[in-house]
């Protein structure tokens, strides 16, 4: 499981021209799910963003996380986060998971990211073509990977 943090002072999803989901202070998520994800890595994973320092705090240092400002989280299945590029230049995503697999592991993340921050949770649609808007603030952009903890 893969996700890109942005730090941002607000951020929406809109589908066909209606605003779906819509967050000022706080953390886009951009989540891209692999077939072999599970439990452990949704557990991982959301404990990881909930509690990441990378908002300012009283000294403009990176020492807060979204629970300790206050913030919301906007989560936006992203199959293209597993993109290959390794041959030729057209991507491919046989690394992402098919949507019987993702659409299960992408509600539990969101289930799971609500229960582990405590903050609210927006979303996009899954399998949607959506139109992401943010103010990155900062810029502050940040790559998870449950298989590459790093």
């Amino acid at each position: 499981m893969r996700a890109v943090l942005q730090r941002v002072s607000s951020a929406s999803v809109t589908i066909e021209g209606k605003i779906v989901g819509q967050i000022q202070t706080g953390l886009l998520i951009l989540l891209g799910i692999e077939p072999e994800d599970s439990q452990t890595d949704i557990e991982w994973l959301t404990a990881k963003i909930s509690r990441m320092r990378i908002f300012g705090d009283e000294n403009d240092a990176m020492n807060r996380s979204v629970m300790d400002v206050a913030g919301s989280l906007l989560v936006v299945s992203q199959f293209t986060l597993h993109a290959s590029t390794k041959k030729g230049n057209r991507p491919s995503f046989i690394k992402a998971a098919r949507p019987e697999v993702a659409i299960p592991l992408y509600q539990t993340f969101i289930e799971q990211l609500r229960k582990d921050s405590g903050c609210p949770v927006e979303t996009g649609q899954f399998g949607a073509m959506m139109d992401v808007a943010l103010v990155n603030d900062g810029p502050v952009t940040i790559l998870i990977d449950s298989k590459q903890k790093e």
